[in-house]
Order: C-alpha cells, then structure tokens, then sequence
C-alpha cells in the first residue's frame, strides 16, 4: 500500500525508533506514546485489520507482541501493560493497517484506557448472539 504510512516505515521511507525486526514483523516506539514505552507491533505485509490478515502472519505478530512485552516489563519495570488491538475507524483504529498497542502501566498513571464499569447484559439477548456466532464458525 503506497499511501500507508506504516507500510512506508516497513519500506524505510519514513524513520522509526525501531526495537524488533524480522522477516514478517516489526516492532518500533509510538511517537504519540500514551506512557513511556508504547511500543507498536506490526506485520510487514500489509493487512488493514485481523479480518483480512493471514492466521500465520497473525501468530508471528502475536509472539512478537509477548516478546516485545516480556522486554518492556524487564526494562521499564511497569506495574501492568495493556494490550490493544482496534479494528476500523468505529473501534478507533486511525491507521489502517493492523497493528498491536503495547503500553506501559503504573499505578496513578491515570489513563483511563482499558477500565469500564460491568453492567450485567440481558442473558436472552447474550445466547441469541453467542449462537448466531457460533453458526457463523
């Protein structure tokens, strides 16, 4: 993709504080960090979300991910890391062309990222879409 800019960092285009490289994935620092640390993971070919990637190229991306982490928790020591993967403009994916957050966590950090309050869902409602889904596998 010519005009991703992601696809431009895999082709050296565009520079990046890379951390991680190999022959499906890479992995670099976020220049818009939401805490020190924020580390992106992506494949290199390009696919926009994990509907359209390759299962094989989507496994690399993943353990590059608990890798890239066990090396973050290692370095910076943080209190938890929160993982995030969006899908399409609605889930709030900006870039189109899949890619792992992995950001550092402190207690007090204040981000407010990853913490919503649980409201108990209609159980009818639940097992109408948990089977709807189902046939779909």
């Amino acid at each position: 993709m010519s005009e991703c800019i992601f696809c431009k960092i895999v082709g050296g285009e565009i520079p990046a504080v890379k951390v991680y490289e190999d022959d499906q994935v890479l992995a670099f620092m976020d220049i818009n960090p939401l805490n020190n640390g924020h580390t992106l993971i992506i494949p290199k070919k390009h696919a926009e979300t994990i509907l359209e990637i390759d299962p094989d190229e989507l496994a690399a991306v993943m353990k590059t991910a608990q890798r890239i982490a066990q090396a973050i928790q290692k370095a910076l020591n943080p209190d938890g890391i929160t993982v995030i993967q969006l899908n399409r403009r609605a889930a709030g994916q900006v870039i189109p062309h899949l890619h792992v957050h992995l950001i550092p966590r402190w207690e007090g950090d204040e981000l407010q990222i990853s913490r919503w309050e649980p409201v108990a869902g209609d159980m009818e409602k639940i097992k109408e879409i948990g089977a709807k889904i189902k046939a779909e596998l």
